[in-house]
């Protein structure tokens, strides 16, 4: 069956105030892809004088034919291809931050950040119309130069910058595969580079000291030391449930998880002593009662009572559990999957961090 080809004209229909619409004309009609309307007409919103009085009304009216014929082209070609994006006024009306609401649901804590961070910056309004390359690109200058949401009279860190601008790619990513947006705006992005940054991390005797220490909040300590023997991230103890732990074929204890970060699904062995920090098994959350905001000031008030003076998050507890295991001697594609990483790469990070032909080198040159 042959394809009948669509005759696309530029037309023109004068209105009142003596003047003159643009519009074009399919012939035959085209179905709108969703509502399967056959429609003929699509009005430019293209006004031409209907008796220029003058040159440079003449002008304009040139400009604007001009304006026209090169959309009528663009229409052209996206028939061929049989784009009908065009058809749909609607899409570029809907309201992006709503978008943008729903698909941080299930997302880590990072995804609300950029949320809020990109609300301010649009003050509360924008559609998917508004959503260009220049907007993008005055986002990603908005980051590098923000103060932190809490704490206003601190600037966010360019590597923070960095990870929210990645985030808010990734959506724009996410809104081209389903079609809400024409072309896929990251192409005409560029990233923010991070900066190479200390990571910190305990050794062994400070994380015994740290065990050794008491708490005034039990459940950071046990969530604190877990993290410290399994690598896991905040995200992914905050989630924990009784239900993710089980017996593996060496009748060793596992978790079976998703990762909250990477989406990665995982089977981690544990040992004994990791899964003695959970406490009495029952249902629901293993770390009932546990919040973000323990691991703020709670968290470093615990540290300064075991004399840890190092600038120790949550997260270098992460990076601890790296460093000893390799130090220990695991093989790194090893420590790569205990990690979730999706790269050996990512680790590699790690084993430079304990890199004893480094600490030979060092040794080699003496003035004694």
């Amino acid at each position: 069956m042959l394809h009948t080809c669509t005759k696309v004209t530029l037309r023109q229909r004068e209105i009142t105030n003596g003047r003159i619409s643009l519009y074009l004309d399919y012939y035959p009609a085209v179905r709108h892809p969703e509502t399967m309307i056959m429609s003929r007409r699509e009005y430019l919103g293209i006004y031409i004088y209907a008796r220029p009085k003058n040159e440079m009304e003449r002008e304009f009216n040139n400009d604007m034919l001009m304006k026209a014929e090169a959309i009528r082209c663009i229409r052209v070609q996206s028939l061929i291809n049989e784009e009908f994006g065009f058809l749909d006024k609607n899409k570029m009306r809907a309201d992006f931050l709503e978008y943008f609401r729903k698909k941080m649901h299930n997302k880590d804590h990072k995804w609300k950040v950029v949320y809020n961070h990109f609300y301010n910056f649009v003050n509360g309004k924008c559609s998917f119309g508004d959503v260009t390359v220049d907007l993008c690109k005055k986002f990603r200058e908005y980051l590098l130069s923000a103060k932190q949401l809490k704490h206003s009279k601190h600037p966010v860190s360019q590597n923070s910058a960095s990870a929210y601008y990645s985030t808010f790619r990734g959506l724009l990513k996410i809104a081209y595969i389903e079609k809400m947006f024409k072309e896929n705006l990251n192409d005409y992005l560029e990233k923010i580079d991070c900066q190479d940054t200390k990571r910190e991390y305990l050794t062994l005797d400070e994380v015994k000291r740290l065990a050794a220490t008491p708490c005034k909040i039990p459940v950071l300590k046990a969530a604190s030391l877990f993290s410290c023997l399994t690598g896991l991230r905040i995200s992914d103890i905050l989630n924990l449930q009784w239900s993710d732990f089980g017996l593996a074929p060496d009748r060793g204890y596992c978790i079976r998880i998703r990762t909250q970060k990477t989406k990665t699904e995982a089977t981690l062995p544990i040992s004994y002593e990791a899964y003695e920090l959970c406490g009495e098994e029952g249902k629901g959350k293993v770390f009932k009662g546990l919040t973000r905001s323990m691991i703020n000031y709670p968290l470093k008030h615990w540290l300064a009572e075991a004399g840890i003076e190092k600038h120790v998050t949550f997260h270098c507890f992460r990076h601890t559990f790296a460093t000893l295991q390799i130090a220990a001697g695991t093989d790194i594609y090893t420590v790569s999957k205990m990690l979730t990483h999706r790269n050996v790469s990512t680790t590699q990070i790690y084993a430079e961090l304990v890199n004893e032909k480094k600490r030979e080198s060092a040794n080699r040159i003496s003035l004694k």
